[in-house]
């Protein structure tokens, strides 16, 4: 069980990955290969996606809910991850650890995981299996049995996994104090594993009350991928899913961020063995795939300066001026609610941490004035891509893309395009979202002051999430 979305690892080829990518995003060759996910709406709401791989006999079934933390209000928050927790516990008809034993008896994996944007649930299994967990799945949209004596222990399965994840982690820490200070109205701000006393607070009724107004056909998405014959899968969501009454779900209403007037900080004291900085600018998300060329250009930034190891961060940073031990960016080109682009780094040995913020924001503004060369941002454009496609290789994956897109607010057949316009972001384009965003009003800082460790709590190992 993760409390965050699925990653997966990024390759760079760049030679292949020219031919590849370019290739690949190709709607023909896209539509001839039989890659494009076929598209079906149920009565009650449901959206299915099937897109057909018939590489191996395997497929995956997914399941995604347009509910995650930033849907969750004050004194509620985790809600989203304990419900998480709580769908294996059981239905009126499959017994508490049945889905899992079923799911492993067929061969298969399963799992789950929340994000601020959704909850999905997955299940890897052989094709000829598809019906089974479908008719799984089904049930326990509807059926789920909310038992006060499975909550109370799952619930301190939870209270640890905050320890374990966030609490006992000092850079954890730093990252949900970043979140908390740099938004002040959006529910961005809130972790997803939730606050600690919130955890300790929550009820049966809470959890019913989640499930109640966002388990609704009408607000998920069903994906399948593999070995399938769309028509059948249709079929199956039809026999399966289709018979489940629609609910209306209540209005989301906006809570837009305000403004930033000016530089943010905060200070986190935690066992540490060394400092930390981590540092979000307040930036633009994208919205529409054919809108503006901004959040193209920030996810090329962001490869500019750490995408790799050749990266500048870790090139200039690390390598040649040894200011720091290590140095990273980070942008979420997709999601729901306000952007923020992230830089950190963590000062080698000998320096400070205002040294690495100085000299991280010193490559930004030498992009800002400077731009990328065509060849260094050439390299990255085809490498960004040439990755995306090479991901395309692995079942989940696909999953996770169409998914995605389709939760963040866009579509899945916005996949392609997406590259499209990634592969059209210029030396210029880069060069005017790092001039534009990256001032002192619109950044917050967060250090982390490294105390003693014999503070810490002893290392515990073997926590298994979910189960």
């Amino acid at each position: 069980m993760n409390s965050s979305a699925l990653n997966f690892p990024r390759v760079r080829q760049a030679v292949f990955g020219l031919f590849v990518a370019v290739a690949l995003v190709s709607p023909g060759l896209a539509q001839a290969s039989g890659a494009v996910a076929q598209e079906r709406v149920l009565a009650n709401g449901l959206k299915v996606l099937v897109k057909e791989d018939r590489r191996a006999p395997t497929v995956v079934h997914l399941i995604v809910y347009r509910a995650g933390s930033i849907d969750e209000v004050n004194g509620r928050t985790g809600v989203a991850h304990a419900l998480e927790h709580m769908m294996f516990k059981g239905t009126r008809t499959v017994p508490s650890g049945e889905f899992s034993r079923r799911v492993a008896a067929m061969g298969g994996r399963e799992n789950a995981f929340t994000t601020r944007d959704y909850t999905g649930y997955f299940q890897q299994i052989p094709s000829k299996r598809l019906a089974e967990v479908m008719a799984l799945e089904a049930d326990r949209m509807t059926n789920l049995v909310l038992s006060a004596e499975a909550f109370a222990t799952e619930r301190e399965v939870v209270i640890e996994e905050r320890r374990l994840r966030t609490e006992d982690r000092a850079r954890a820490r730093v990252f949900e104090q970043l979140m908390a200070v740099a938004f002040t109205a959006s529910p961005t701000r809130q972790p997803v594993i939730g606050w600690m006393s919130d955890l300790q607070s929550m009820t049966v009724p809470d959890l019913d009350e989640w499930y109640r107004t966002w388990y609704a056909p009408g607000n998920a998405t069903l994906v399948v991928v593999g070995d399938v014959s769309a028509t059948d899968v249709f079929a199956l969501a039809e026999r399966h899913y289709g018979a489940i009454a629609p609910r209306a779900l209540p209005a989301r209403k906006p809570q837009d961020e305000p403004q930033q007037m000016g530089m943010r900080s905060a200070v986190v004291k935690a066992p540490a063995e060394t400092a930390f900085l981590l540092m979000g600018f307040r930036v633009p998300r994208l919205e529409r795939i054919d809108g503006s060329i901004e959040p193209y250009a920030l996810e090329m930034l962001s490869e500019v300066l750490a995408g790799d190891e050749n990266g500048r961060f870790t090139r200039e940073l690390v390598r040649q001026q040894r200011i720091a031990d290590s140095a990273g960016a980070g942008y979420g080109l997709t999601g729901r609610g306000p952007g923020l682009f992230t830089l950190s780094g963590v000062p080698a040995a000998g320096r400070t941490v205002a040294e690495v913020q100085k000299a991280l924001r010193e490559q930004v503004a030498r992009v800002a004035a400077d731009g990328v060369d065509e060849r260094e941002l050439e390299r990255i454009r085809i490498g960004y891509v040439a990755s995306r496609v090479y991901q395309r290789d692995s079942l989940m994956s696909q999953a996770m893309e169409l998914a995605g897109l389709e939760m963040s607010g866009l579509s899945h057949a916005d996949a392609d395009r997406l590259l499209e316009r990634v592969r059209a972001v210029t030396s210029e384009d880069v060069k005017a979202v790092a001039a534009r965003y990256f001032g002192d009003d619109g950044l917050t800082v967060v250090t982390l002051d490294p105390q003693p460790l014999s503070g810490a709590r002893p290392a515990q190992r073997g926590f298994s999430g979910r189960h």
